[in-house]
């Protein structure tokens, strides 16, 4: 009796239900977990054939939202190397590389939430670090949703990246009952308010949402400083944090600007 199909409509769960207690499964993969990768991966070539596109929230972080004159410009990860999701998926590196060579950045879309009637603007830059899929994204600002988008960033209440994408038989593997994806198709990157990673979160959002202008103003009240004192130290923030958010920073450069505020408000 040949290893068991999914049924016209049966979901995953009844399906790996009922392959698990199959009498052919059983007598021939009496190990319980090769027996769920062989059900699984049944199930999972039936949804690779049909073309269905996935979606993955590995560890995704919106990493810092940028400038001051509303660019509506971001960086970030859409997908973290080595990390479980909730549905037991990894992404391993390496899995994106033939297609951000293929389609180029402008090539895989910006939609939100998954949406494909909602594009909201285009990514700049994709590339695969050591970490995982770095992202420089650019939302249209000329747009209500890009602009509400962006608003929303900043405040930290749309906080994830989420990977929209496809993948054959031959771009996946398990072991112990996770799924290594290894080369995927990567069709989108989409702006989520719940990632399905629980550590999909904004990790730092750059004081974008104050301007030099506002530092100044900040300085001067609070800081009783002059209106020339107020300017250079608003300058040597804004450009610490530009260092700080890029991950250019080091400590000798955060040495170097604390030194120059010290002299400055000696003066």
């Amino acid at each position: 009796m040949p290893i068991p199909k999914p049924r016209a409509g049966e979901n995953e769960e009844d399906f790996i239900g009922r392959c698990m207690s199959n009498t052919t499964m059983t007598s021939e993969y009496s190990d319980s977990d090769q027996r769920y990768a062989v059900c699984v991966t049944s199930f999972r070539e039936k949804e690779t054939k049909e073309m269905k596109t996935l979606y993955l929230d590995c560890d995704a972080e919106i990493k810092a939202v940028a400038d001051s004159e509303e660019k509506g410009e971001f960086i970030g990860y859409g997908s973290i190397f080595g990390n479980k999701d909730l549905g037991n998926d990894i992404v391993l590196e390496g899995a994106f590389s033939k297609s951000i060579k293929r389609k180029g950045a402008k090539g895989i879309k910006m939609l939100y939430q998954h949406n494909a009637s909602e594009p909201i603007g285009v990514y700049d830059e994709i590339v695969e670090d050591s970490k995982g899929l770095k992202v420089k994204g650019r939302l249209a600002m000329g747009t209500q949703k890009g602009r509400e988008v962006y608003e929303l960033m900043k405040m930290g209440a749309l906080s994830g990246l989420s990977i929209g994408y496809r993948v054959d038989a031959k771009g996946y593997h398990y072991d112990d009952k996770k799924r290594y994806l290894k080369d995927v198709d990567l069709m989108e990157i989409s702006a989520v308010t719940f990632p399905m990673n629980p550590r999909a979160t904004v990790q730092a959002v750059k004081a974008t949402d104050r301007t030099a202008r506002d530092w100044e103003e900040i300085l001067r009240d609070a800081g009783g400083l002059s209106r020339s004192q107020s300017k250079m130290v608003a300058n040597a923030i804004i450009k610490s944090l530009d260092q700080w958010e890029a991950d250019k920073v080091t400590e000798t450069d955060v040495l170097d600007q604390l030194k120059k505020l010290e002299s400055i408000l000696k003066q």
